[in-house]
């Protein structure tokens, strides 16, 4: 018989915050433990803050069948960290990649964002960004009880990636037992200041939560709200690149260009919960859950665009190298350069909402049935606008400057100046370069993106268990799961000209701001207006790009997709080689019908004409899983683990949009040529194997070893392909059979790795320690993809080679403090460049450090202050960067942020 069981302390944390996550592979042990520990009437354990939650964490992970990791929250509507992906970040084998300041998707053992499947309660959600990966920080960690990681999934888990599940969970009412009305409060600060004219160095918090039980504990309810206005600043350091100086490859490197600004957010989301559960007996159990968040981020970003060796001849009379080291210039002097000032802005407004309904009927002794539908939504609209002014409308025109600058330790570079580039009888509006001619020579002013995206998912599962009365086959579960997604872009762009065209015009009083400071780059100050205030009030003519952009004509897609699963898994419960043994062992079918809707365009006589166009493709995997553990030792499991995996393509390459050039007097007979996305992209596919030793010494320590190997079966690569055109155009003569670069799936590789945690509590060893522990995880993870087998290996986005966690904390007669630091290596990471296209750079290793101590009065013995807690938070303790840069020359830096710190302090009261 099975020994490895769960302490009482294990069984009282699991029945307080067991969760109604439908889908988990030991949903049944949870509420049987829940049961279990009601039954023998424990009481509550007076076990609080950081200790709560990492117990709490540890018993999920201890008694999981899977290999997973786990964050639970240290009280209601209080999980470990500000946001879920900072939280996420500190556990093995995970790393976030930060976006504006704070930490926004993550890679899992060395898998990008596009291969982790997130979850709600159990089902798939939609997603705000062009792709499927969710980005966290849509999600108000007050909202949620605790969040899993499946990195081995079992055949009843129904959104598998192959870096990894993440199911994020909200509160059961009923296993939580109490009546708790819980309120915090937090008040916000970043140490740069208010960079932008108009901008909020500061900020606020606040949520409340709701849970109570009704009718003799047989309706429960759960509800809450989430409010976090926060501000970010940030100094931005861009490079154009770095070509070779006279365009020599015997010549050292230079800068390009550059568009170094300073940037003000201010982040405003909202977020609400409700969970509605009924239990009226043993053999019934209802839950249904609602959550929305409304997101909008507000960005103002200004700066001055400096053309350097790519402007020469048009923007300015080329570099003048002083000194260089190693092939780079770094000091040299741009003579006679026209700049453009810019006051840009974007905005993006948000909204996600998701429901579910479980229901589970207990038939007898023997059977029960269950039934979940879903619908998650989410809508996302940007506005991202540029507004350019300068001194002269077009190359060669107006004042022109002689810059000097001077590349820094760090990679960015310093400049000196003679004009005043806040002078508004100086700097007026209207495009000082000549980068293009939408109604006219010169006459583009600023651009303004509008991209729209809706994404739709709906789902209905229907599921079966058999438990057997003995024998080592403990239960037999089987099911059917179908969803419907359908995913939309509208990407609409317009040139914008300013209605004084041809001339330039002088900022119009009412729309000018305070100058902004560009001293971090030694530019000095900048003029500065409300330039989306100025669009909106009809200064500008737009022009539309999609009528002349190739490029942009194919950006709107529509991607839909229907999935069927079946799936058997049968749970084990015996022993083998004398050790006691659980787990189970799965198979899911997986049946995929995808097509996207788009068009197929061209430019004639200067114009672009598009024609409809529908594709897709169909086909049907099958994914077998096992997960073992065997008991080795007293608290002891060695466990193995093996499936295959799938990741589906990204959607914004599954579109069927075709891009062409016709040419009649085509080299070698060949007329057409082009770019494709790809409705027949099959899915990443992944063998992978698992094992790892787990040893749990206490309730609040243990070690865990594991090593992992992912064999992938395919990649996807933009490779060239053929593609009749005399099917979609039979009018047009020559060869119909064109050539188009398009996303294909090409050969495979690996993925592999080592993980090591430790989780100490030194009271454990001497009284005089009580209260103090550590938290320590590192992972080192390599990889080889190649597109065939003779070529070079190509680098996995989000792989870093290198992880490390560790957090240090004290918790004792109510204080408590904490410092944590993450530590990734470089990596190939997705960042936004041009037109809010997305695009893959190398990101530098970066270590961020978090702090923070706290007081609960409750264990002060004044009763008037029962309940209340403070804590004083600090993110980004060390001020650490983030910087990507091109090729593998990290000095040849493109983009160097620095946030600052954020200060938080805040209360929290429970009653």
């Amino acid at each position: 018989m099975l020994q490895f069981k769960p302490s009482l302390l294990t069984l009282a944390l699991v029945a307080a915050g067991a969760s109604m996550h439908a889908y988990a592979a030991d949903t049944a042990d949870v509420e049987a433990k829940a049961k279990a520990a009601k039954d023998a009437e424990i009481e509550v354990i007076s076990v609080t803050g950081i200790r709560r939650s990492l117990q709490e964490s540890q018993s999920l992970k201890m008694s999981s069948s899977s290999i997973v990791e786990a964050i639970s929250a240290e009280d209601i509507g209080k999980l470990p960290d500000v946001s879920i992906a900072e939280s996420l970040a500190r556990l093995p084998g995970v790393a976030a990649q930060r976006l504006d300041g704070r930490a926004n998707v993550i890679s899992v053992r060395g898998m990008g964002p596009d291969f982790t499947t997130t979850t709600l309660n159990g089902r798939e959600q939609a997603t705000v960004n062009d792709n499927r990966s969710v980005e966290f920080d849509q999600y108000p960690s007050e909202l949620l009880n605790r969040v899993v990681v499946y990195k081995t999934p079992d055949a009843s888990l129904m959104a598998q990636g192959i870096g990894a599940t993440v199911d994020m969970q909200t509160i059961s009412p009923l296993a939580h037992g109490e009546q708790t009305i819980a309120i915090a409060a937090r008040a916000e600060m970043n140490d740069l200041g208010a960079l932008n004219s108009g901008s909020t160095d500061k900020g606020n918090r606040f949520s409340i939560s709701y849970v109570d039980q009704f009718a003799d504990d047989t309706i429960g309810i759960a509800l809450g709200y989430a409010h976090m206005q926060s501000p970010n600043q940030e100094e931005r350091w861009q490079a154009w690149g770095y070509p070779e100086l006279d365009y020599d490859a015997a010549n050292p490197k230079v800068l390009g260009g550059a568009k170094p600004f300073v940037r003000s957010s201010e982040l405003t989301r909202d977020g609400y919960l409700a969970v509605l559960e009924y239990q009226p007996n043993d053999s019934f159990h209802s839950v249904l859950d609602i959550y929305y968040t409304d997101f909008n981020d507000e960005q103002r970003l200004r700066g001055i665009e400096i053309p350097g060796q790519w402007g020469a001849g048009g923007a300015n009379d080329g570099i003048t190298a002083l000194e260089s080291q190693d092939g780079l210039v770094t000091k040299g002097v741009i003579n006679n350069a026209a700049v453009v000032v810019r006051n840009d802005v974007n905005f993006r407004d948000a909204q996600s909402l998701s429901i579910g309904w479980n229901n589970k009927y207990i038939i007898n002794d023997n059977w029960s049935v269950q039934a979940d539908v879903a619908l998650s939504k989410a809508d996302r609209t940007d506005i991202g606008m540029e507004s350019y002014s300068g001194t002269g409308r077009g190359d060669g025109n107006g004042a022109t400057d002689t810059l000097g600058f001077e590349m820094g330790a760090d990679g960015n570079a310093t400049f000196t100046h003679n004009l005043d580039y806040a002078d508004p009888n100086l700097i007026k509006l209207g495009g000082p370069l000549s980068w293009g001619n939408p109604i006219g020579q010169d006459s583009q002013d600023g651009f303004i993106n509008k991209p729209v995206i809706e994404d739709e998912l709906k789902s209905v599962r229907l599921s079966a268990e058999y438990i057997f009365d003995d024998g080592a086959l403990r239960s037999l579960e089987f099911g059917v799961n179908h969803g419907k997604r359908e995913k939309n872009k509208l990407d609409q762009g317009f040139y914008l000209t300013s209605k004084a065209y041809p001339e330039l015009a002088t900022v119009p009083k009412q729309y000018l701001l305070t100058p902004t400071s560009l001293a971090f780059f030694g530019m000095g100050d900048m003029l500065s207006y409300d330039s989306l205030a100025m669009y909106r009030d009809g200064f500008y003519t737009e022009t539309s790009a999609e009528s002349v952009d190739l490029g942009r004509a194919t950006n709107s897609w529509n991607v839909q997709e229907e999935v069927t699963i079946a799936f058997a898994k049968a749970n084990l419960e015996s022993e083998l080689f004398g050790l006691p043994m659980s787990g189970n062992v799965g198979l899911q079918a997986v049946y995929t019908d995808q097509s996207s809707d788009g068009s197929v365009a061209g430019v004639e006589n200067g114009l672009v004409t598009k024609t409809p166009i529908t594709d897709g493709e169909t086909y049907t995997e099958w994914l077998p899983s096992i997960n073992l553990g065997f008991e080795v030792g007293d608290g002891q499991m060695l466990r193995f683990a093996a499936a295959r995996t799938l990741s589906r393509a990204r959607m914004d390459k599954m579109n069927a949009n075709v891009s062409f050039d016709y040419n009649e007097a085509g080299s070698g007979g060949v007329n057409w040529s082009g770019k494709a996305g790809n409705p027949h992209l099959m899915p990443w596919l992944a063998r992978q194997y698992d094992i790892s030793y787990e040893n749990y010494f206490s309730d609040q320590g243990y070690f865990a070893a594991a090593v992992f190997y992912k064999d992938l079966e395919n990649f996807v690569f933009d490779q060239s392909a053929l593609i009749n055109f005399g099917a979609i155009f039979p009018d047009k003569g020559g060869n119909p059979i064109g050539s188009v670069t398009q996303p294909q799936n090409g050969n495979g590789g690996y993925v592999r790795g080592l993980e090591l945690s430790l989780s100490l509590d030194f009271g454990m060893y001497a009284d005089v320690l009580e209260g103090f522990g550590t938290i320590l995880s590192g992972t080192y993870s390599e990889s080889e993809v190649k597109e065939t087998s003779d070529s070079e290996a190509t680098t996995l986005p989000g792989l870093s080679k290198k992880t490390f966690n560790a957090t240090v904390y004290y918790e004792n007669s109510g204080f408590s403090a904490r410092v944590s630091s993450r530590y990734r290596s470089d990596f190939l990471g997705e960042v936004t460049e041009i037109s809010l296209k997305r695009t893959n750079v190398n990101i530098k290793a970066e270590n961020v450090v978090d702090a923070q101590i706290g007081y609960d009065f409750s264990q002060s013995g004044i009763d008037a202050l029962y309940g209340l807690s403070v804590l004083f938070q600090v993110n980004n303790l060390t001020n650490e960067p983030f910087s990507s840069y091109f090729h593998e020359d990290e000095r040849l830096v493109r983009d160097f942020q620095n946030y600052g710190r954020n200060y938080m302090l805040g209360l929290n009261y429970k009653f």
